[in-house]
Protein backbone atom coordinates (compact mmCIF):
# COMPACT_ATOMS: atom_id res chain seq x y z
CA UNK A 1 0.00 0.00 0.00
CA UNK A 2 2.67 2.36 0.75
CA UNK A 3 4.07 1.86 -2.56
CA UNK A 4 1.22 2.32 -4.62
CA UNK A 5 0.72 5.50 -2.80
CA UNK A 6 3.68 6.75 -3.15
CA UNK A 7 3.41 5.81 -6.60
CA UNK A 8 0.07 7.86 -7.14
CA UNK A 9 1.58 11.02 -5.84
CA UNK A 10 4.08 10.78 -8.05
CA UNK A 11 2.43 10.85 -11.04
CA UNK A 12 -0.26 13.77 -9.60
CA UNK A 13 3.06 15.53 -9.22
CA UNK A 14 4.37 15.03 -12.72
CA UNK A 15 0.70 15.34 -14.42
CA UNK A 16 -0.94 18.65 -12.15
CA UNK A 17 -2.34 20.71 -14.68
CA UNK A 18 -2.02 23.59 -12.04
CA UNK A 19 0.90 24.42 -9.34
CA UNK A 20 -1.91 24.52 -6.16
CA UNK A 21 -2.49 20.40 -6.78
CA UNK A 22 1.22 19.83 -7.62
CA UNK A 23 2.07 21.61 -4.49
CA UNK A 24 -0.42 19.79 -2.08
CA UNK A 25 0.88 16.34 -4.19
CA UNK A 26 5.23 17.13 -3.18
CA UNK A 27 3.60 18.30 0.14
CA UNK A 28 2.28 14.87 0.88
CA UNK A 29 4.36 12.93 -0.56
CA UNK A 30 7.46 14.79 1.32
CA UNK A 31 5.54 13.89 4.69
CA UNK A 32 4.66 10.06 3.58
CA UNK A 33 8.51 9.83 2.49
CA UNK A 34 9.77 11.43 5.72
CA UNK A 35 11.51 8.89 8.26
CA UNK A 36 9.49 10.38 11.24
CA UNK A 37 6.09 9.44 9.33
CA UNK A 38 7.78 5.78 8.76
CA UNK A 39 8.75 5.73 12.46
CA UNK A 40 5.82 6.68 13.73
CA UNK A 41 4.03 4.46 11.67
CA UNK A 42 5.30 1.42 12.77
CA UNK A 43 5.43 2.50 16.25
CA UNK A 44 1.58 2.83 16.22
CA UNK A 45 1.38 -0.24 14.69
CA UNK A 46 3.04 -1.92 17.53
CA UNK A 47 1.37 -0.07 20.55
CA UNK A 48 -1.61 -0.55 19.10
CA UNK A 49 -1.43 -4.22 18.91
CA UNK A 50 -0.48 -4.01 22.65
CA UNK A 51 -3.10 -2.24 23.84
CA UNK A 52 -5.80 -3.95 21.21
CA UNK A 53 -7.01 -6.15 23.83
CA UNK A 54 -7.40 -2.82 26.70
CA UNK A 55 -9.00 -0.96 24.34
CA UNK A 56 -11.59 -3.58 23.65
CA UNK A 57 -12.33 -4.18 26.76
CA UNK A 58 -12.88 -0.51 27.76
CA UNK A 59 -15.17 -0.06 24.87
CA UNK A 60 -17.39 -2.94 25.48
CA UNK A 61 -21.15 -2.69 26.17
CA UNK A 62 -20.76 -4.88 28.63
CA UNK A 63 -18.37 -3.82 31.29
CA UNK A 64 -15.76 -5.75 33.47
CA UNK A 65 -14.18 -3.70 35.63
CA UNK A 66 -12.52 -6.67 36.80
CA UNK A 67 -10.78 -7.54 33.98
CA UNK A 68 -10.20 -4.39 32.92
CA UNK A 69 -8.40 -3.58 35.53
CA UNK A 70 -5.38 -6.38 35.28
CA UNK A 71 -5.98 -5.35 31.26
CA UNK A 72 -4.40 -2.26 32.38
CA UNK A 73 -1.63 -3.73 34.26
CA UNK A 74 -0.69 -6.17 32.14
CA UNK A 75 -0.86 -3.48 29.24
CA UNK A 76 1.46 -1.42 31.37
CA UNK A 77 3.82 -4.23 31.48
CA UNK A 78 4.11 -5.29 27.80
CA UNK A 79 4.57 -1.17 27.03
CA UNK A 80 7.39 -1.43 29.14
CA UNK A 81 9.04 -4.64 28.15
CA UNK A 82 8.83 -3.00 24.83
CA UNK A 83 10.09 0.22 25.81
CA UNK A 84 13.01 -1.98 27.56
CA UNK A 85 13.52 -5.30 25.13
CA UNK A 86 11.85 -4.01 21.66
CA UNK A 87 13.17 -1.03 20.52
CA UNK A 88 16.48 -2.16 18.77
CA UNK A 89 13.93 -4.20 17.02
CA UNK A 90 11.48 -1.66 15.59
CA UNK A 91 14.63 0.66 14.53
CA UNK A 92 15.62 -1.79 12.52
CA UNK A 93 12.64 -2.54 11.02
CA UNK A 94 12.29 1.12 10.63
CA UNK A 95 15.96 1.67 8.83
CA UNK A 96 15.39 -0.98 6.80
CA UNK A 97 11.96 0.40 5.56
CA UNK A 98 13.52 3.04 4.94
CA UNK A 99 16.65 1.99 3.07
CA UNK A 100 14.09 -0.44 0.86
CA UNK A 101 12.00 2.78 -0.23
CA UNK A 102 15.03 4.99 -0.32
CA UNK A 103 14.21 7.34 2.91
CA UNK A 104 16.94 9.28 4.67
CA UNK A 105 17.42 7.69 8.42
CA UNK A 106 17.42 10.36 11.22
CA UNK A 107 18.60 9.91 14.40
CA UNK A 108 16.05 9.97 17.26
CA UNK A 109 15.39 9.55 20.70
CA UNK A 110 13.68 6.60 22.00
CA UNK A 111 10.45 7.23 22.98
CA UNK A 112 6.99 5.40 24.14
CA UNK A 113 3.24 5.23 24.93
CA UNK A 114 3.68 4.32 28.58
CA UNK A 115 3.76 7.46 29.98
CA UNK A 116 0.80 8.43 28.06
CA UNK A 117 -1.19 5.37 29.78
CA UNK A 118 0.11 6.31 33.55
CA UNK A 119 -1.52 9.70 32.55
CA UNK A 120 -4.91 8.19 31.58
CA UNK A 121 -4.41 5.19 34.48
CA UNK A 122 -2.61 6.84 37.20
CA UNK A 123 -2.73 5.53 40.75
CA UNK A 124 -6.30 7.42 41.70
CA UNK A 125 -7.90 5.55 38.76
CA UNK A 126 -6.40 2.13 39.39
CA UNK A 127 -7.81 2.22 43.26
CA UNK A 128 -11.05 3.30 41.36
CA UNK A 129 -11.03 0.18 39.36
CA UNK A 130 -9.86 -2.12 42.31
CA UNK A 131 -12.43 -0.96 44.60
CA UNK A 132 -14.61 -1.06 41.91
CA UNK A 133 -13.93 -4.80 41.38
CA UNK A 134 -15.74 -5.45 44.72
CA UNK A 135 -18.71 -5.79 42.96
CA UNK A 136 -18.04 -7.80 40.32
CA UNK A 137 -19.93 -11.13 40.80
CA UNK A 138 -17.17 -13.09 40.70
CA UNK A 139 -14.86 -11.90 43.05
CA UNK A 140 -17.73 -10.97 45.40
CA UNK A 141 -17.90 -14.88 45.56
CA UNK A 142 -14.34 -15.09 46.17
CA UNK A 143 -14.19 -12.64 49.11
CA UNK A 144 -16.99 -10.44 49.74
CA UNK A 145 -14.93 -7.14 50.44
CA UNK A 146 -17.46 -4.80 52.35
CA UNK A 147 -14.36 -2.44 52.70
CA UNK A 148 -13.40 -2.20 49.58
CA UNK A 149 -17.15 -0.63 48.71
CA UNK A 150 -17.38 1.46 51.36
CA UNK A 151 -13.75 3.44 50.60
CA UNK A 152 -15.34 3.33 47.02
CA UNK A 153 -17.99 5.47 48.20
CA UNK A 154 -16.68 7.63 50.50
CA UNK A 155 -13.16 8.14 47.97
CA UNK A 156 -15.01 8.83 45.03
CA UNK A 157 -19.04 8.86 45.69
CA UNK A 158 -19.44 11.32 48.31
CA UNK A 159 -21.97 13.21 46.14
CA UNK A 160 -24.17 10.41 45.50
CA UNK A 161 -24.39 9.36 48.99
CA UNK A 162 -24.60 11.29 52.57
CA UNK A 163 -23.14 10.91 55.67
CA UNK A 164 -26.74 8.52 56.80
CA UNK A 165 -26.11 6.62 53.73
CA UNK A 166 -22.82 5.38 54.12
CA UNK A 167 -23.70 4.40 57.88
CA UNK A 168 -26.91 2.52 56.21
CA UNK A 169 -24.60 1.02 53.91
CA UNK A 170 -22.18 -0.76 56.32
CA UNK A 171 -25.17 -3.00 57.49
CA UNK A 172 -27.07 -2.94 54.18
CA UNK A 173 -24.01 -4.63 52.86
CA UNK A 174 -23.97 -6.94 55.93
CA UNK A 175 -27.69 -8.26 54.51
CA UNK A 176 -26.33 -8.37 50.65
CA UNK A 177 -23.31 -10.57 51.47
CA UNK A 178 -25.06 -13.22 53.43
CA UNK A 179 -28.37 -13.05 51.89
CA UNK A 180 -28.19 -12.76 48.30
CA UNK A 181 -24.36 -13.36 47.49
CA UNK A 182 -25.00 -16.64 48.61
CA UNK A 183 -28.44 -16.68 46.10
CA UNK A 184 -27.97 -19.95 43.62
CA UNK A 185 -28.89 -17.81 41.05
CA UNK A 186 -26.32 -14.83 42.01
CA UNK A 187 -23.52 -17.24 41.34
CA UNK A 188 -24.11 -17.75 38.08
CA UNK A 189 -23.70 -14.14 37.08
CA UNK A 190 -20.86 -13.70 34.95
CA UNK A 191 -20.69 -9.45 35.15
CA UNK A 192 -22.22 -6.14 36.53
CA UNK A 193 -24.34 -5.45 34.31
CA UNK A 194 -26.06 -8.98 34.58
CA UNK A 195 -25.80 -8.23 38.38
CA UNK A 196 -27.86 -4.71 37.65
CA UNK A 197 -30.76 -6.43 35.63
CA UNK A 198 -30.71 -9.39 38.01
CA UNK A 199 -31.23 -7.13 41.15
CA UNK A 200 -34.50 -5.61 39.56
CA UNK A 201 -35.40 -8.78 38.63
CA UNK A 202 -35.42 -10.47 41.77
CA UNK A 203 -36.78 -6.90 43.18
CA UNK A 204 -33.39 -6.58 45.07
CA UNK A 205 -33.28 -3.46 43.76
CA UNK A 206 -35.42 -2.38 46.08
CA UNK A 207 -34.35 -4.25 49.01
CA UNK A 208 -30.74 -2.99 48.93
CA UNK A 209 -30.92 0.13 46.89
CA UNK A 210 -27.65 1.68 47.88
CA UNK A 211 -25.86 -1.15 46.60
CA UNK A 212 -28.31 -0.71 43.81
CA UNK A 213 -26.97 2.88 43.50
CA UNK A 214 -23.31 2.08 43.86
CA UNK A 215 -23.36 -0.49 40.55
CA UNK A 216 -25.13 2.12 38.34
CA UNK A 217 -22.92 4.48 39.50
CA UNK A 218 -19.67 1.57 38.31
CA UNK A 219 -21.17 0.65 35.26
CA UNK A 220 -21.31 4.50 34.12
CA UNK A 221 -17.97 4.86 35.01
CA UNK A 222 -16.02 3.86 31.93
CA UNK A 223 -18.47 5.62 29.88
CA UNK A 224 -18.98 9.02 31.51
CA UNK A 225 -15.31 9.51 32.45
CA UNK A 226 -14.16 12.18 30.31
CA UNK A 227 -10.22 11.49 30.67
CA UNK A 228 -10.92 7.94 29.06
CA UNK A 229 -13.26 9.18 26.20
CA UNK A 230 -10.39 11.64 24.98
CA UNK A 231 -7.68 8.62 24.49
CA UNK A 232 -9.82 6.63 22.45
CA UNK A 233 -11.37 9.83 20.04
CA UNK A 234 -7.66 10.38 19.44
CA UNK A 235 -7.16 6.57 18.42
CA UNK A 236 -10.29 6.80 16.38
CA UNK A 237 -8.39 9.76 14.19
CA UNK A 238 -5.38 7.55 14.38
CA UNK A 239 -6.86 4.46 13.25
CA UNK A 240 -9.29 5.90 10.09
CA UNK A 241 -7.74 9.55 9.05
CA UNK A 242 -4.67 9.17 9.31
Amino acid sequence: MFTSTVEVLLNIIDDASDGEHRAEAESAYDGLTSFEFVFILHLEKETMEITDKLCQALQSQSQDILNAMHLVSSTKALIQKFRDDGWDGLLITVISFCEKHCIDVLDMNAYSQLQELNHWFNEDAMELLRLSSALEPREALKSFRSSALCLLVKNFYPQYFTDYDRQVLEKELYHFEHNVVQDLEFKKLNSLSELCQWLVRTGNSEHYKLVYRMVRLVLTLLISTATTKRPFSAMKVVKSNL
